[in-house]
């Protein structure tokens, strides 16, 4: 029997799950050859085999929700010697140095599906003004071969992801005043910021208007919302064929 505690972290993954897979599907986005990044808690095998049924690729971080996964990344990655790649960079005060280490090593070893990378990712800050310095690790596994993803596009691929992660911040914090939100009891901050990036992200992936814009277009009319998401009758109905 699981720990109470390990029961609910999995059944809220189990959950997130059950809405991604339908929501992505709904959006009938164009997934073939695209790299998905999603947070740690979505890193699921259910996930990861439903991406690549549909001929994409995903670029998991793995973490405390996938403790096997996460020990034998972190017991092979001990042993590391110098970086495939390494990138330097300066500003906003600070100078930041992102490591990178790959293997293929693990793919037959590892009970994950279509994984055919891991890797882990060394983030150190410098803080120019105080030269106080923070260090961190990110170990995470790719579908994609070391033939189409270079320790390099694999850092930019993480890269990206938080560059998004950032930009859906404060996008959140701007269009929702989230950082004076009220709701603070319970799992209520943690479930309403979840909804907020979700619904966040749904926007910035579709091109058109600016994130704002749509946002107001959206608020409070679920008929318009349920056309933009692709989930209403006169949304899904194809146009009718051209005469001949």
């Amino acid at each position: 029997m699981l720990p109470v505690k390990g029961a609910a972290d999995q059944l809220k993954q189990t959950n997130e799950i059950k809405v991604a897979i339908p929501l992505l599907h709904s959006c009938r986005l164009d997934l073939k050859d695209k790299d998905i990044t999603v947070d740690a808690l979505l890193t699921q095998r259910s996930l990861a085999t439903w991406l690549r049924s549909g001929q994409a690729h995903y670029h998991f971080t793995v973490k405390g929700n996938q403790p096997t996964l996460l020990a034998d990344l972190q017991q092979y990655f001990l042993a590391r010697r110098e970086p495939a790649y390494t990138h330097t960079c300066a500003g906003h005060g600070r100078i930041e140095t992102r490591c990178i280490w790959v293997t293929e090593a693990l793919n037959g070893y590892l009970e994950f599906p279509h994984v055919h990378q891991a890797f882990l990712i060394q983030r150190q800050v410098i803080e120019k003004k105080t030269g106080k310095t923070s260090c961190e690790l990110a170990y995470g596994i790719t579908s994609r071969p070391a033939s189409e993803a270079s320790p390099q596009r694999l850092l930019q691929i993480n890269r990206g992801h938080w560059t998004i992660e950032n930009r859906c911040h404060y996008i959140i914090d701007w269009n929702y005043d989230e950082d004076r939100g009220r709701i603070r009891t319970g799992h209520g901050p943690e479930n309403i910021t979840r909804l907020r990036r979700f619904a966040v992200a749904l926007i910035l992936c579709k091109p058109g208007r600016r994130a704002a814009e749509t946002m107001r277009r959206l608020n409070r009319n679920v008929r318009t919302v349920f056309d933009y998401l692709l989930m209403s009758e006169n949304s899904r109905r194809t146009p009718a064929p051209a005469p001949a």
